[in-house]
């Protein structure tokens, strides 16, 4: 679409739908499929003290994913822009809540996420690769890097090459679940049944330890709202979006139910709890030729899950900066591509700085805590925009009690950490929220410009071969 007056010419300049259903979901699988399944499950165990709990949570994750991700395809489908919550928030509560939102994301949770992901690839890759002479925090630190630049790499050249290696390592992953599964299936089928016949012996009755075991569950499932963040770049998103959503989260509930047992129908309690790598001490019992492809199986799963989070985060912060809560840059695209490089090369950067003082355990109940802060804020939304946007036409319309029930998990998820020997990060992401408020007076709702941000937008400009969503052309010159 173009204006033309008297000689100049604008034009609206903008992504491109480009992610078909199979990409939606491979996509949604793909980010939820990384560490987590290889993290989570000691942690999971460990905090709720016996192997039935420790399944039951791993459900009840599933459960309230399903319902999130339901209430997500609702909003994704009634407001169709790309940012997710910040489209949302933006909507319901207005420019602060929404700032907020983009503050703790772009700054905290979104490269903080993928920094996890990086040392959990490198920690896989140097049992690989190195010996125990040679792995250090350093060696490990530098491998996480060259991930997480290689990721940015394949997120500046194409949106359809970021996308075929999302589904060729989508792939990749679950057939390695898959034999994890059908190994699981056959060792029970002899008689062997490991833990699992411990039931619910030495459950736990610490609150602050079941949510901290939730945290951890929901960690793995994390990444089923990735989609709404590029509904722009979806083609028929008001089928395509909720039909993605739905497939993804019950292939993946189904799948982590599935290898949680085998897990624990091979491994002993103690056996599980001091394995480095669950997957690994299940291959030297089920399938010993098979340890050294577990190790590669990991490192492909939380490559592909590391992709499709550069390229959903990215466009947060693109959708941020079109609405004045990000600098002006990040909104710019590449002029062949069409791609929000400034976004994906600040979150790069970002996630590498946060390689110095990493501590995967510690960022992992940072970023759950501010997470879910924000998702029980969207089950919020939706209740809102049921009176605020009464008359608009929606594909999807759930009963309220899903997005209250998921709302009370929120609540809980927020408040019970607080309730005994609050840890040192929870008390962080409270700062980080207060810092963000007063970011907001002046930068937003002043609109103060930083010096040199002009001078350093134009430089970039000009380097990357980016471009605004308007672009103004003299025809005649």
């Amino acid at each position: 679409m173009s204006e033309t007056t008297n000689k100049v010419t604008v034009e609206k300049f903008g992504v491109k739908r480009r992610l078909g259903l199979l990409s939606s979901i491979s996509f949604i699988v793909g980010s939820i499929i990384g560490s987590g399944i290889f993290i989570s499950p000691r942690n999971v165990l460990a905090k709720t003290g016996s192997v039935g709990l420790c399944l039951v949570v791993w459900a009840l994750c599933g459960v309230i994913s399903m319902c999130a991700a339901l209430v997500y395809a609702e909003l994704g489908t009634l407001i169709r822009k790309s940012g997710a919550e910040h489209a949302y928030f933006l909507k319901t509560y207005g420019s602060f809540v929404a700032f907020m939102y983009v503050w703790c994301q772009a700054l905290a949770v979104m490269p903080g996420a993928m920094t996890v992901k990086a040392l959990t690839l490198a920690e896989y890759l140097s049992e690989v690769i190195l010996d125990d002479c040679s792995q250090s925090t350093n060696i490990k630190k530098v491998i996480a890097t060259t991930a997480v630049l290689s990721v940015a790499i394949t997120n500046s050249i194409s949106v359809r090459l970021t996308a075929r290696v999302q589904i060729f390592f989508t792939f990749v992953k679950l057939m390695g679940l898959v034999v994890i599964m059908i190994g699981g299936i056959i060792w029970m089928s002899q008689g062997k049944y490991g833990s699992l016949v411990t039931g619910f012996e030495g459950t736990t009755d610490d609150v602050q330890n079941v949510a901290l075991a939730v945290y951890s569950g929901l960690w793995a499932y994390d990444g089923w709202g990735g989609l709404n963040f590029v509904t722009e770049e979806i083609q028929k998103p008001r089928r395509n979006l909720p039909l993605a959503i739905v497939i993804s989260v019950i292939l993946v509930t189904i799948v982590y139910l599935l290898v949680n047992a085998s897990y624990l129908a091979v491994l002993t309690k103690t056996e599980f709890l001091s394995s480095w790598a669950v997957g690994v001490t299940w291959a030297e019992q089920v399938i010993p030729p098979a340890v050294i492809l577990i190790p590669i199986v990991v490192i492909c799963s939380v490559y592909g899950s590391s992709n499709g989070s550069s390229f959903t985060s990215s466009r947060l912060l693109f959708q941020a900066a079109r609405e004045n809560h990000m600098p002006e840059l990040c909104s710019y695209i590449h002029v062949k591509s069409r791609i929000p490089l400034p976004s994906v090369l600040l979150l790069t950067t970002l996630s590498m700085i946060y390689m110095i003082p990493a501590e995967i355990a510690t960022l992992l109940n940072l970023l759950n805590f501010l997470s879910w802060l924000f998702y029980g804020m969207a089950m919020v939304a939706v209740i809102i925009l049921r009176w605020k946007m009464k008359d608009a036409e929606r594909v999807i319309k759930l009963p309220l009690v899903i997005p209250v029930f998921v709302l009370l998990i929120c609540i809980y998820l927020v408040i019970a950490p607080f309730l005994q020997n609050p840890k040192v990060e929870f008390l962080y992401a409270l700062a980080f929220l207060g810092l963000g408020a007063l970011v907001y007076i002046p930068m937003v709702h002043f609109k103060l410009q930083i010096p040199g941000l002009v001078t350093l937008t134009r430089w970039t400009q000009c380097l990357l071969e980016v471009v605004p969503t308007h672009v103004v052309k003299d025809d005649d010159l």
